[in-house]
């Protein structure tokens, strides 16, 4: 037996590494002994191995995973990019799981107030996205908006669905009136704002996961604001093409399934005046009306899973199913709006009791 060879365990010691890691590491190849007895099975390394053990302790330390490893031993330029990148998106979801727990001690649990709403059918521009699990939506649904938003639809300054939805059942002290918005009379220029990542209520506290919500496209929209919301900032209208004012802003919808799987799409729809034409791929499609439990989110996007929350607790008391699929629709223009101001309405349909 050659003297410079050292037993697993004296390795193990010396590397600050367990035996059990270096036989994982010996099993897929990332650290080979640098004999094996073929009697015994025993394995030896050589000091000379010692550095790249520790190195792979230090990465695994660092929370690099153990492909990547792989790459940056083997020298892969680039190879950490990537985990540099998701240690970025968790850091930026850690944080915001902070904010909606900060809320929830300064506010205490969701009681956002709830109301049943008609809303009618609505022609709208529609881009789908696959989503790979909840916490693929932010991608997923960033994706679909900016699919959406950079295709903006095109035609005659024509307007149609007032976008107004009646109350039908009230809890008592709630809002009643309109409540999805104003006309979804629309800008023919590009957004001023590019969405990086938009948000879903689906993604939020109640899946364990959330969005990077940084912004949405720049939309500005006169919402009509239940009583007790602050309404959105955004007094400016777009210019429709061909000249005219816009009487409001795109109504900009994302749709999320309410039972997340691994497998699953997420949308974005824009409402459509009549005559309008959808562009840049997405599809002209119909979003049904009908009967939905709605609320009001005053606050940042990455926040609206508190809301929802409250909205499926109030489904929940009242033994309404739920089809789905649950509906944001997003009323303030965050280019100019803070975002404790935002206001984005939550509408989950509800099935008729039978």
């Amino acid at each position: 037996m050659d003297d410079d060879l050292l037993p697993i365990g004296q390795f193990a010691r010396l590397t600050r590494l367990s035996v059990k890691q270096l036989r994982h590491y010996d099993e897929i190849g990332l650290l080979r002994p640098a004999c094996v007895d073929t009697a015994t099975g025993y394995r030896y390394y050589r000091a000379a191995q010692a550095r790249t053990a520790m190195s792979i302790g230090l990465l695994r330390s660092l929370d690099v995973p153990l492909p990547v490893v792989g790459q940056v031993l083997a020298g892969t330029e680039g190879a950490l990019e990537s985990v540099h990148d998701s240690l970025e998106a968790e850091l930026a979801r850690r944080r915001r799981t902070l904010a909606s727990l900060e809320r929830v001690i300064a506010d205490g649990l969701p009681a956002t107030q709830v109301r049943i709403v008609t809303e009618p059918a609505h022609r709208v521009a529609l881009v789908r996205e696959r989503a790979t699990g909840p916490a693929d939506i932010a991608r997923a649904t960033t994706a679909a908006m900016s699919r959406l938003t950079a295709g903006l639809p095109h035609g005659p300054a024509t307007r149609s669905d007032t976008g107004t939805a009646t109350d039908t059942d009230t809890d008592a002290g709630n809002a009643t009136g309109s409540f999805a918005g104003t006309d979804p009379a629309h800008s023919g220029a590009t957004p001023s704002t590019t969405p990086s990542a938009m948000p879903s209520a689906m993604s939020g506290t109640m899946s364990g996961t959330a969005p990077s919500a940084n912004s949405s496209p720049a939309l500005s929209v006169t919402p009509s604001a239940a009583p007790g919301s602050r309404p959105t900032t955004a007094d400016t209208h777009p210019a429709l093409p061909g000249g005219g004012a816009a009487v409001g802003g795109p109504r900009l919808i994302g749709l999320f399934p309410v039972d997340l799987t691994d497998d699953f799409d997420v949308s974005a729809a824009l409402v459509l005046a009549d005559g309008w034409h959808a562009g840049g791929g997405a599809q002209v499609d119909v979003l049904p009306g009908g009967t939905f439990a709605a609320a009001t989110h005053l606050g940042p996007y990455d926040q609206i899973s508190l809301t929802a929350h409250a909205v499926l607790a109030w489904c929940a008391e009242r033994r309404h199913p739920i089809r789905g699929p649950i509906r944001e629709v997003y009323v303030s223009d965050p280019a100019h709006t803070p975002p404790d101001q935002l206001i984005t309405h939550l509408m989950i349909p509800l099935e008729d009791e039978s």
